[in-house]
């Protein structure tokens, strides 16, 4: 297959694995009509929670992933399905209008909860920038992380059906 582009290695990380307690953070939560500050641990009160971290709105790999999982269905009763990325809350409105999304996302410009995950992504060329590397979650109420992956390599998108196994 020919790519338009190249793939990389990203710099080695720490992400939080399974077992791990996930860190709460309070960001803006944006859905497609507003947004306010929530904690994440608020969400895992209501049950599981599958956490999304993706680089910013506009970029591709962005797209590909809410596009699989919005077509795949997942949410409902029994779990709540976030995502998180340095994307503004007026950014994140847009994309999820755009994507035609039933998902919430927190904004998180600092990248400050990729470094508490241990996700963050340096650009190249971009001194000071920094944004979420993909990775995905999987939390309990008590905040345990049941189920983790995370990217290596640049553009690396999550193995879907191993999601989906763990969701069962």
């Amino acid at each position: 297959m020919d790519l338009s582009f190249e793939v990389v290695d990203l710099p080695d990380a720490d992400p939080l694995a399974e077992g791990d307690t996930a860190p709460d953070f309070t960001r803006p939560l944006v859905n497609g009509e507003y947004w306010e500050d929530r904690s994440f641990s608020s969400l895992t009160d209501d049950g599981k929670v599958l956490l999304v971290a993706f680089p910013m709105d506009g970029a591709f790999p962005a797209t590909y992933i809410w596009n699989e999982i919005r077509d795949r269905g997942w949410g409902g009763d029994d779990l709540t399905v976030a995502g998180v990325s340095i994307s503004s809350p007026y950014e994140h409105e847009s994309f999820i209008e755009e994507r035609e999304m039933e998902y919430d996302l927190f904004s998180d410009p600092d990248a400050g909860v990729a470094e508490a995950y241990g996700i963050e992504n340096e650009l190249d060329g971009m001194t000071g920038v920094t944004e979420h590397r993909p990775a995905v979650f999987l939390v309990d109420e008590d905040r345990t992380v049941e189920y983790a992956w995370a990217a290596t390599e640049w553009p690396d998108f999550p193995e879907y059906d191993e999601i989906e196994a763990a969701l069962e």
